[in-house]
């Protein structure tokens, strides 16, 4: 994991607060602490932080609000820490635009692993490597570097995950990508639901003004994968 990240923990357990901050010091981060959804809020507002790792299980709002609250204010990474194993709504903070989970009870070396996992994905393109140039598909515009997208000249208004998944497949025009590509490359999981790709490409479809059953830039190979490629040209009457 790249050395010196700004981590905010948000957790109310003392025990476990006190484990992770001395885990996170040792490993070379800074570290600020808190214990309520609000002083998270505050804490994000006032300081710049790499990753939030917050758990769900707070004492003045349920962590899927906090998440909430504080993806009105920031893109920074969030890996969510919680008790709870139900799939349904891990899928559903995931799509809320939390960047990873960990059910309790886990290791250090296993957050320490999700934690440089996000971090590269939130650093990707960085250092000396030249800026990335403007990708064009059919009427489809992105530009990585401003993280800006448009259809046909309209800009389109994409959150975080919508804007990754797009340009990670205009990146590969007519190219089927895997769902389990798609995963560890947009998502950086190795395992997950299909339902959250499943998600995001019925959000950006509908962006796009079109649908599974009629399809323009976004095509789903059942089993297989997702390409994109630019719509075909209807025959003049």
């Amino acid at each position: 994991m790249p050395p010196m990240a700004s981590v905010l923990v948000v957790e109310d357990d003392q025990f476990v607060r006190s484990a992770l901050i001395r885990h996170l010091t040792d490993a070379a981060h800074t570290v600020r602490s808190v214990g309520t959804a609000l002083e998270a809020l505050r804490e994000v507002a006032h300081f710049r932080f790499d990753v939030v790792v917050l758990d769900l299980g707070l004492p003045d709002l349920d962590g899927s609000e906090a998440l909430k609250m504080l993806r009105g204010i920031t893109d920074v990474p969030v890996i969510i820490a919680t008790a709870r194993d139900d799939e349904t709504e891990i899928v559903r903070l995931l799509n809320a635009g939390a960047d990873d989970y960990l059910t309790k009870p886990f290791s250090v070396e296993h957050l320490s692993a999700r934690m440089a996992a996000v971090l590269r994905r939130a650093r990707a393109g960085g250092g000396d490597v030249p800026p990335p140039q403007v990708i064009r598909v059919g009427g489809l515009a992105i530009d990585p570097l401003r993280r800006e997208a448009e259809l046909d000249g309209v800009r389109l208004d994409l959150t975080r995950r919508e804007f990754d998944l797009l340009a990670f497949l205009a990146g590969r025009p007519g190219v089927v990508v895997p769902r389990r590509e798609l995963l560890a490359e947009v998502w950086q999981q190795s395992y997950g639901d299909d339902q959250t790709i499943d998600v995001h490409l019925s959000w950006l479809r509908r962006k796009l003004g079109e649908t599974a059953a009629r399809p323009r830039y976004l095509h789903t190979l059942r089993g297989v994968g997702v390409k994109l490629e630019p719509p075909v040209a209807e025959p003049l009457p």
